[in-house]
């Protein structure tokens, strides 16, 4: 019988409180199902394949989610924050309407652009899942109510609430098919070509919304 000492190998857990390790777990799950999401699309995103991606026990999986659904809208969620937060920064530092509209269409590709995956998330694989799409549909609305606040905060003309909000919707709705079309190389355009294109159109867009309104 041998007298040498037993190494054990060290938790990842080590130090981590309950709820920490909770956190931590939901998070490397997360993490899993945008790799496989993105990579592997809705066919390759599994409870199984997700845990074992993540090299988890399934029964953590339940821990944080009812089931697989909940877990890619809490993927897709995670991906429109980041997308949020860095079209608010760009608005926001715009000098004038026409730079607050290329702030926010920049922001969107160039988030787009620097990793394939976001966009392949948010506008190509909720398009094959019942709570994906939903939750796209319900991001769309809470879009276009942004910008009718940005409209109101920069004083932008058309503020007649059914016309403001028709030319939101166009704006919202027109710019996530183009995306869906540029994702999927339905459009052969480079992303300072969409960037430049899409601003212009949406500006006119714009303009006839305001002309719209003072005929009103």
């Amino acid at each position: 019988m041998s007298n040498e000492p037993t190494t054990r190998t060290p938790s990842r857990w080590n130090g981590l409180s309950t709820e920490e390790r909770q956190r931590e777990r939901r998070n490397l799950l997360i993490e899993a199902a945008f790799e496989l999401l993105a990579n592997e699309g809705m066919s390759g995103t599994t409870v199984r394949a997700v845990c074992a991606h993540a090299r988890l026990n399934p029964r953590y999986f339940y821990e944080s989610f009812t089931d697989l659904d909940e877990l890619l809208v809490a993927v897709y969620d995670n991906v429109f924050r980041q997308l949020k937060r860095r079209s608010a920064d760009a608005v926001n530092a715009a000098e004038d309407d026409a730079g607050a509209m290329r702030a926010s269409v920049a922001a969107t590709v160039h988030f787009i652009a620097e990793d394939p995956r976001r966009g392949r998330i948010l506008y190509s694989e909720a398009l094959g899942n019942e709570a994906l799409n939903l939750r796209r549909v319900r991001t769309g609305a809470t879009l276009v109510e942004l910008v009718l606040q940005d409209n109101s905060r920069r004083d932008v003309g058309a503020q007649d609430e059914h016309i403001g909000r028709l030319g939101a919707s166009v704006l919202v709705g027109g710019f996530s098919e183009l995306l869906v079309a540029w994702i999927g190389g339905r459009l052969d355009l480079t992303a300072e070509e969409l960037i430049d294109d899409a601003t212009e159109v949406f500006l006119a867009v714009w303009d006839a919304t305001r002309r719209l309104h003072a005929a009103h």
